[in-house]
């Protein structure tokens, strides 16, 4: 697959990203009302997907994929559509930090050992919904004592934290288990995105630019 079509296709599984965050987030979630408030928390398998979309397309386009599929999951949502640009936020760094680990450091989609290959994926996937599992609640906290206050901030707490380490742990199982599963079959497709490598062009043979200048004489 040459550079072109290579970028075509990241858009598109992009797109894929996106919708299939939505779907899991949206219908495959389990919404938890906190009493007290008319906020609401969930466990949902949505942070799964950003991290897949991350492991197998890096960070920026795995996390704006995610971030965009559950933004609109909460924009169509009206208990959650004040917390809209903290999800879009939240799940772009949870992309961002799974791509790092992944590929600027461990070299995820060039690694040819399927037992190493498992590893870099599990720790990428821990890095970023670990990130996610602190930095979550605290967002959440911060944002809704400016928007909401300090008795809705201060309810929601401890549930965010509750069902944010029940996401985390859950999408880290999902989303490496995936990521391990597709890996294999895309590479035999030929249709496995390879991430911070562009494509080999072929080698510059000086014998043959040699041959064709002497003909020009």
């Amino acid at each position: 697959m040459n550079q072109k079509n290579q970028t075509t296709y990241k858009i598109a599984l992009t797109g894929l990203i996106a919708a299939l965050s939505y779907v899991v987030f949206t219908f495959l979630q389990v919404k938890i009302m906190i009493p007290g408030t008319e906020s609401a928390t969930s466990i949902h398998l949505g942070n799964a997907v950003c991290v897949l979309g991350a492991l197998l397309l890096g960070g920026p386009l795995g996390g704006i994929g995610g971030a965009v599929g559950m933004t609109i999951g909460d924009l169509l949502d009206p208990v959650y559509i004040t917390s809209a640009p903290k999800t879009f936020i939240l799940k772009l760094c949870i992309g961002l930090v799974t791509g790092t680990a992944a590929h600027r450091l461990g070299k995820l989609s060039v690694c040819k050992d399927a037992r190493a290959a498992f590893r870099r994926s599990l720790t990428a996937a821990i890095c970023g919904l670990g990130f996610n599992m602190v930095f979550d609640p605290l967002f959440s906290y911060c944002y809704k004592l400016v928007i909401l206050g300090k008795p809705i901030a201060e309810l929601t707490l401890l549930p965010n934290i509750t069902t944010t380490t029940i996401n985390a742990v859950t999408s880290t199982v999902v989303s490496v288990a995936a990521y391990n599963a597709l890996r294999p079959a895309l590479k035999k497709a030929g249709l496995f995105p390879v991430v911070g490598r562009s494509i080999h062009k072929q080698p510059h043979d000086h014998n043959k630019s040699a041959f064709c200048l002497c003909h020009l004489f």
